[in-house]
């Protein structure tokens, strides 16, 4: 069969819907639908039980709804709906009130910039939507972020608000309130507004749990507002509720029409006619191009500027989901999808030539926008930057296909918040397609949660090796010696590595030629 007609062949262009697409170039042999439409429908029923409210999260006994952030009245109950539909409400209220003045900084001026604080989902979510959707002649704040713990790279943000401090509506975001990365961030601009004169609590919202320790705190500092999270989204898929939608209905961002992408293809995407439905046959094709193990890498190649962000969003939503060691049975898998990515054409210039040449250990998702915003200037007689960047791709698709490296096509009708919010959602469902597929838990997080728990040990005995620092001051102790003192013989290399951090820091301690440690004073940062 030629490549066009396998391309008409197995073209998915669903009517009415922001983007098709082409999984024509990914090698399946003729029977690879017949052998897994079993499974396929099996992952349909156990995708109709998650929305109809079922334990899909059996290791934390949780539901698992984000599909019905988009569509509350799916929700399992009347008063999970409401809540829902309150709650946009309330956002959308909120943004109107700030946007229209009647909700005004601490110094009674109006807001003009945005300040998100997160982590993980809590930030790369807000992060897709401000850029991809951003308008620089009709945004209504400007949004900034601290998505780290990174002392310098919050300085640095703060550094870009610059004046415009007092001017700035502070998002915080954190479902427990003790994640230290958000906690952290909120402590570092909390200092910044008392050093400034301005009073944080009255600049400041926070999107929680309810009663969690920053729901107690935004209580009794007077924050604005509080948005709620909820027990049955995880932070991959919390996009949809106030985690993404505050920040970005604050900048001016048309969260509706986000929702109504997302809702479509939903209703597109529990179709159980496989060849129709573009999560499914993504699904299957993660499964055909890794042999339903990971074996290769998948690698996202968006062809648009807009979506320079959306590798990142994708590797948490899928390599957290699927990135997992046991199946639902308890056995030892490993599985997981490794997901990388950049731009193109940027991409010709940086790694396509690994692609091409070097080790086919991937498959590849190119993602277009085939309506390119104004594109007239020619820069040669009847060819525009666009033509260039089509050309680039449909080059690099052919090119890699000449190697026998496969690949998949995305092709949105244009970057806009509806095509977003569908291609957000396509990704959603077939991330949860493919879980069933490999038997895994795709909503639960065991390996982050060991990484905040070595974590904690970690700064536990930095703690203790600077009490006993401070409590020798006038003596000098090797790494092996301070971790002896204190009960962590066997922790000698993190004790170095966590003081040598602190010597760096100029934190109360001194390193010497020697690689031996001593307490001094604290020199001040301010």
């Amino acid at each position: 069969m030629g490549t066009f007609d396998r391309f008409r062949k197995y073209l998915c262009a669903p009517a009415g819907a922001p983007l098709q697409l082409d999984i024509s170039r990914m090698d399946f042999a003729d029977g690879f639908f017949d052998a897994m439409e079993p499974a396929m429908q099996s992952a349909y029923a156990a995708m109709d039980a998650l929305e109809a409210g079922a334990i899909a999260n059996p290791d934390e006994n949780r539901m698992v709804g984000h599909y019905w952030l988009r569509a509350p009245e799916r929700s399992p109950a009347p008063d999970i709906a409401k809540s829902l539909t309150d709650d946009l409400g309330a956002v959308l209220e909120f943004a109107g009130a700030v946007h229209r003045g009647e909700i005004v900084s601490g110094s009674g001026a109006p807001f003009q910039n945005l300040l998100v604080i997160g982590i993980g989902g809590s930030a790369l979510g807000p992060q897709l939507l401000a850029d991809a959707l951003r308008d620089p002649a009709g945004d209504r704040l400007r949004p900034y972020f601290f998505d780290n713990t990174d002392p310098d790279g919050m300085a640095r943000t703060l550094g870009d608000i610059g004046a415009g401090l007092d001017r700035t509506l502070f998002v915080v975001i954190s479902k427990s309130g003790s994640t230290p990365e958000p906690r952290n961030g909120m402590i570092v601009a909390e200092d910044a507004c008392r050093r400034a004169g301005i009073d944080f609590g009255r600049n400041a919202a926070a999107v929680t749990g309810a009663g969690s320790h920053l729901d107690q705190y935004a209580r009794q500092r007077h924050f604005l507002a509080r948005f709620p999270m909820y027990d049955f989204i995880g932070g991959r898929t919390s996009l949809w509720c106030p985690v993404g939608l505050l920040p970005a209905a604050l900048q001016g961002l048309d969260v509706k029409e986000l929702l109504r992408g997302a809702r479509e293809m939903d209703a597109l995407t529990r179709s159980k006619t496989t060849r129709q439905n573009p999560a499914a046959l993504l699904a299957l094709m993660w499964h055909h191009g890794t042999g339903g193990a990971g074996k290769k890498d998948m690698v996202v190649l968006p062809y648009a500027d807009r979506l320079l962000l959306f590798s990142r969003y994708l590797q948490q939503l899928v390599m957290e989901s699927l990135g997992k060691e046991r199946d639902l049975g308890g056995d030892i898998v490993h599985q997981g999808i490794a997901v990388y990515g950049n731009k193109g054409s940027t991409d010709q210039h940086a790694y396509v030539q690994q692609l091409r040449d070097g080790v086919p250990n991937f498959f590849a998702v190119f993602i277009e926008a085939l309506d390119k915003g104004p594109d007239t200037v020619e820069v040669e007689p009847g060819v525009t930057s666009g033509d260039y960047l089509n050309g680039f791709l449909l080059g690099t698709r052919e090119a890699l296909h000449e190697n026998g490296r496969q690949s998949m096509t995305i092709s949105l009708d244009r970057v806009d918040a509806h095509a977003l919010g569908a291609l957000i959602a396509m990704f959603e469902r077939a991330v949860g397609f493919y879980a069933s597929l490999v038997g895994i838990n795709a909503y639960h997080q065991p390996g982050v949660e060991a990484g905040k728990k070595a974590a904690a040990r970690v700064l536990k005995l930095q703690a203790a090796a600077v009490a006993h620092l401070r409590a020798n001051s006038d003596s000098r102790f090797d790494a092996d010696a301070v971790a002896s003192a204190i009960g962590a013989p066997d922790a000698a290399e993190t004790v170095f590595l966590a003081l040598r951090h602190l010597a760096a820091c100029r934190r109360g301690v001194s390193l010497d030629a020697d690689g031996c440690f001593k307490a001094t004073v604290v020199v001040s940062q301010a």
